[in-house]
């Protein structure tokens, strides 16, 4: 499919390539009346410059409609993170047709962007029919917006045959280019589940890949409301990362660098003075530009990410934070052996409040797949070859009385075999999930896959060797691969298939990407094959 990408997904890479612009001229252009009567009043010569430079975004969908983003910021990179915008209110108009040129536009509306929230808006559109695909856009200051793709939920009650979405994480923008991005929009996923670290937060050139960066953060190490905004807008400035939003709707989850590398709950992961305000900041920025509803809506140091979004009768995604309420990292945190401070029955990753959302909603799911969308990883991971332990201790791994917590409440799911999504490693992952790692017989209760980076840790690398050893050290450990990339998925009422999809390199463009390995659950089994 990477060779041949569809019409859609063509004509929105040429757009935004082209600068991620649909000029309100080339929306006349197409002929159609409702692009027409979008066209500007203003002489083109006297236009404010282009407000939509971070594109735009869908999210969250459910059955009558999904969520709507953009942020107007015609100098995206102002330091004061206002993007170039004036202190006051500008309106958005916005329309959602049932085709690509607006033909039949079937909902549309005002929005206030306001300075409050770096001229960002979230427009919840309801009223719309379940399973359908559907096209959006904004205007604003006599500019179009590019056009975006997205869909609704199929109802709960509804059976369908299938449906893709990929997951993916982790994208340094230092690194390297967002190639697998690319390449991921043009596999048209029905949905994509961002599992954390849209962003960093490290000053330009500290956290450096194997090969060199191949661009630069502006600014400093992150600690101001400004400094978050500016840098999720040098991300968004990527035309790659637009596209991907574009295609396809959103689910996001955020993990520790869209605040501070490795922080737990209150506890900072830096002796740096001032966390609560990097927190907070950290927070409203990362609603500021993500497609999320109301309900996310930052509160100071707190902000809710925990939520579920079904599928029809075949899906039902579990989205966690295991950020705000854990414990403090064992041990001093890292790579650690011999660390018994670990083992304290009243550590926790998620919570008590919930584990029981979790554990209820597993139970009242009546989906074939229930896919457990979350940050770090879930199984016993022995990073040391031969004789001894080393564990990474910011993963489960330092959290295992909560881990034996979470490995039952999966295993007493009535019904829908538990597949977990999980980022954060930059390194490509499949195994089964046991009730107990040390017994190789152990009871299989559901699976992991893990995400790479979409460029985190730069090009990665390949050893056979060091991956062999690693999966023979790890028995419930089924498929290793250091490179970057994502995964695409499918499920069906009779399996889940996972296609790990990577790229060579990413230290400059135009990487094909290849599936390095595929993966089956079949479903009732809990256990790859």
């Amino acid at each position: 499919m990477e060779q041949n990408p569809s019409r859609r997904v063509f004509l929105i890479a040429a757009a935004v390539g082209a600068g991620g612009l649909l000029t309100p001229a080339s929306a006349a252009a197409s002929g159609t009346r409702q692009a027409a009567s979008w066209t500007a009043s203003t002489r083109p010569g006297r236009l404010a410059p282009d407000p939509f430079t971070l594109g735009i975004a869908s999210g969250d969908p459910a059955p009558d409609g999904f969520v709507l983003w953009t942020r107007l910021a015609p100098d995206p990179l102002a330091p004061d993170g206002h993007g170039g915008m004036p202190s006051r209110d500008a309106e958005v108009t916005w329309q959602v047709a049932d085709d690509e040129r607006f033909r039949r536009v079937v909902r549309s509306g005002t929005a206030t962007a306001r300075p409050g929230s770096a001229h960002a808006v979230h427009v919840e559109v309801e009223g719309l029919r379940p399973g359908r695909e559907y096209f959006y856009r904004f205007r604003s200051g006599g500019h179009l917006s590019p056009v975006g793709r997205t869909r609704t939920t199929p109802d709960r009650a509804t059976t369908i045959g299938s449906f893709t979405f990929a997951a993916v994480s982790c994208a340094q923008y230092e690194h390297g280019y967002y190639t697998a991005y690319r390449r991921m929009a043009e596999q048209h996923p029905d949905l994509v589940v961002h599992l954390g670290d849209y962003i960093y937060e490290y000053s330009g050139g500290v956290y450096t890949a194997a090969q060199g960066n191949v661009r630069r953060h502006v600014g400093g190490k992150l600690q101001t409301l400004a400094d978050y905004r500016v840098r999720h807008a040098q991300y968004k400035t990527d035309a790659d990362l637009r596209l991907a939003h574009q295609g396809s709707p959103w689910m996001v989850i955020f993990d520790d660098h869209e605040v501070e590398n490795n922080w737990a709950g209150d506890v900072p992961g830096t002796p740096v003075p001032g966390f609560e305000a990097r927190k907070a900041a950290g927070f409203q920025a990362y609603y500021e530009h993500m497609p999320l509803r109301a309900s996310a809506v930052a509160r100071g140091r707190h902000m809710k990410i925990n939520r579920r979004v079904a599928w029809g009768s075949l899906a039902t995604f579990h989205l966690l934070d295991t950020r705000q309420f854990r414990d403090d990292q064992p041990c001093g945190d890292g790579m650690r052996s011999g660390c018994d401070e670990r083992l304290g029955q009243e550590r926790v990753m998620m919570g008590e409040d919930q584990m029981k959302w979790l554990a209820s909603g597993l139970g009242a799911s009546p989906a074939t797949w229930n896919l457990i969308a979350q940050q770090v990883v879930v199984g016993q991971r022995d990073y040391h070859l031969g004789p001894g332990r080393e564990l990474n201790v910011d993963a489960w791994d330092g959290y295992p009385a909560d881990r034996d917590r979470l490995l039952r409440t999966l295993a007493t799911a009535a019904s829908g075999d538990p597949v977990v999504l999980t980022g954060d490693a930059h390194v490509a992952s499949a195994s089964d999930l046991t009730a107990d790692f040390e017994d190789p017989d152990a009871e299989r209760v559901g699976v992991e896959l893990v995400s790479t980076s979409i460029s985190s840790d730069g090009d990665g690398y390949h050893d056979a060797a060091r991956d062999a050893a690693l999966l023979d050290e790890n028995p419930s450990l089924k498929f290793l691969n250091e490179r970057r990339g994502y995964i695409m998925c499918t499920a069906t009422p009779e399996a889940l298939t996972a296609d790990f999809r990577t790229l060579d390199y990413i230290s400059r463009k135009g990487a094909p990407a290849r599936t390095a390995a595929t993966f089956t659950v079949p479903a009732g089994e809990r256990a790859l094959t």
